[in-house]
């Protein structure tokens, strides 16, 4: 996502990362948009105490290096800096048309309405505003859904939306001419013990038609055998990702808020 941003000109002034977590991306966002006002959004307190702590850690270590070696009262207040909020991604504190630039990163398939959070990201927007976004795809996990399926149907993770789907949702949500893109990352594991605490971390199941009861010894077994089946020449465990990316701009309106249609005239001299 930092690749394809280098590739857009934009001057953002004030910038939002939705689903912010632990506060990876701020940093990153802080030097490419020195300038910028940056607010991270996270659904979880406990992610944004850590992103607080990233970035206090951050500046601490930036206020020592500055009074190193810069005169007394040179650099004061530089380094990453955010503000932080928890909220939901489809109802977020902030006016129309106050964004310049909504960054979202591997956060979108957390929340059950994503054709919601389209429309709140294109609400909050400045005209020409951009929307740049990362996903998991359906491909994601699939070793570990054809693992549990031999035991039961029920739902053991996320059932994520097809990039095609989240394009139609952004033209919906009125978003112009939307480009999305994926492309399958495969990590491979020594043990299934291993592979299982990775997934745990990702988030596990939160759906909540989810499996309630133990799956039990017997089944465990045949989830684990159906795993080892699938090492691969290396002796290895693949567990597949896919990973959606989409971006695009909010545009000039084409009606007003009673319906109205807008004809803009262009008057060029002669």
């Amino acid at each position: 996502m930092r690749e394809r941003l280098a590739l857009v000109k934009i001057a953002p002034q004030r910038v939002v990362d939705a689903g912010c977590g632990e506060g990876a991306d701020l940093t990153s966002l802080q030097e490419s948009f020195a300038s910028a006002h940056l607010l991270g959004v996270d659904a979880s307190s406990a992610m944004l105490a850590a992103a607080r702590g990233r970035q206090d850690a951050a500046q601490s270590s930036m206020s020592r290096l500055l009074t190193k070696w810069l005169p007394a009262g040179m650099g004061a207040g530089s380094g990453a800096n955010a503000d932080l909020l928890c909220g939901d991604f489809a109802r977020l504190p902030f006016g129309i048309n106050t964004v310049d630039l909504v960054w979202s990163n591997l956060a979108l398939h957390w929340h059950p309405q994503p054709d919601r959070v389209f429309a709140e990201w294109r609400r909050i927007l400045r005209v020409d505003g951009l929307l740049m976004f990362s996903c998991f795809g359906p491909d994601t996990f699939k070793e570990l859904r054809a693992a549990f399926a031999e035991v039961d149907d029920m739902p053991h993770a996320l059932p994520f939306v097809d990039m095609h789907d989240f394009g139609d949702m952004l033209v919906n949500a009125g978003f112009s001419t939307p480009v999305m893109d994926m492309e399958t990352i495969t990590v491979t594991y020594a043990s299934v013990d291993k592979m299982m605490a990775d997934v745990r971390a990702w988030g596990g199941n939160p759906l909540a038609t989810r499996r309630r009861g133990l799956t039990g010894a017997r089944g465990w077994a045949r989830i684990v055998h159906a795993l080892e089946r699938s090492r691969g020449s290396d002796g290895r465990i693949p567990l597949t990702f896919e990973i959606i990316y989409g971006h695009a701009f909010r545009p000039v309106p084409k009606t007003t808020a009673s319906g109205e249609t807008i004809i803009r005239l262009d008057l060029h001299k002669k």
